[in-house]
């Protein structure tokens, strides 16, 4: 069982990567892969609603998706989403990227490579990797304007719906930890991060939620 302590600092990190954008129509939206089905769900409901009419998936596989998405995390998204009636021809499928950067890289040659024309980009990932995506985002293709996106819930919800506290909270530690790190690297835009996130970070890693951190010396996402 998690403490109280351990809760109350992963809801802190939840709340810090919302980034809060007001959804507005965009020029594509990019669903970044992973684990979470639901970063393809959002993306289909935001293309009913009007506020985009190209889509990429992107992500190959990663040690926590091999198993349950063996043909690539972007082609289940792209089923995912066509089961939830989008067409076929508005996805884009970006099969190889491995880390956010890569994400964001391969799905702009893509895009390039299918002369779409890009000035704004919807950017759907994660609740818990909203300011992550977006920092990395605004430093690899900073010509166009991003916004921020995903499946509006609770940590408390979206635990229950993945069904394993520990991975989530894992990975808010390990989202909070490249935040504060990888701008000196030269990988996202600089941020500021108030002195009670860094705390819950602190509090989170040294109780043992370390299994997606980095080391300080990464040289990838």
């Amino acid at each position: 069982m998690m403490s109280a302590q351990a809760w109350a600092d992963a809801q802190r990190l939840w709340d810090f990567q919302q980034m809060g954008h007001e959804l507005r129509p965009c020029s594509v939206a990019i669903g970044l892969g992973s684990h979470d089905l639901g970063v393809a769900d959002t993306t289909a409901d935001l293309y009913h609603r009007g506020m985009m009419p190209l889509i990429v998936f992107t992500g190959a596989t990663s040690r926590t998706t091999r198993a349950r998405m063996p043909r690539g995390e972007a082609e289940h998204y792209r089923e995912r989403a066509m089961e939830l009636g989008v067409p076929g021809g508005a996805i884009l499928v970006e099969p190889r990227a491995r880390n956010t950067g890569e994400n964001i890289r391969f799905s702009r040659t893509l895009l390039d490579k299918h002369q779409a024309a890009v000035s704004s980009v919807l950017l759907v990932s994660k609740p818990y990797e909203e300011r992550r995506a977006y920092a990395t985002a605004r430093k690899l293709w900073p010509e166009v304007e991003w916004v921020s996106a995903s499946t509006p819930t609770t940590l408390t919800d979206y635990v229950d719906s993945i069904g394993d506290a520990r991975l989530v909270i894992d990975m808010l530690a390990g989202a909070q930890q490249r935040l504060m790190i990888y701008p000196q690297q030269g990988f996202m835009i600089e941020q500021h991060v108030p002195d009670d996130v860094v705390a819950a970070y602190e509090r989170l890693r040294h109780s043992g939620f370390s299994s997606r951190l980095v080391d300080d010396t990464a040289d990838r996402k």
